[in-house]
């Protein structure tokens, strides 16, 4: 049975083809994978990952809101028993941020440019 992926875009930023790509390559490597769209809220992000009962969230962010938004989805994740599953964040997140958002408990980080092969073994490694 195929890994379930889902992958966001939080909030406000506009930029998907990054999300896009990402979605396509989790593909080729067998992965089935969810695409949420634009603009989506920590809510509807953990709404739609609870609907497809999917095995890891992973969500895009290049608006440089970074810290609030993760907060912000780390808490209703935990809140709608999603705290077992694997968190991933990926975009433009500066390197001195890059463990606070590990601590929220976003345990793969992915930076833009990214090697597609080495998101895929973490997430194989690391689904529970």
């Amino acid at each position: 049975m195929a890994i379930r992926v889902l992958i966001g875009k939080l909030g406000l930023d506009g930029h998907d083809v990054g999300a896009k790509v990402v979605s396509r390559a989790l593909m080729e490597r067998g992965f089935e994978v969810i695409y949420t769209g634009l603009r989506k809220s920590p809510e509807e992000i953990a709404r739609i990952a609870l609907q497809e009962d999917v095995d890891a969230v992973g969500v895009s962010i290049l608006s440089g809101a970074h810290l609030p938004l993760l907060e912000r989805l780390a808490a209703v994740l935990r809140e709608q028993g999603l705290g077992d599953k694997l968190w991933l964040a990926g975009g433009v997140i500066p390197r001195e941020d890059r463990e606070r958002v590990r601590e929220l408990g976003f345990a793969g980080v992915f930076p833009t440019g990214s090697d597609f092969d080495a998101i895929a073994a973490f997430i194989r490694e690391n689904v529970r």
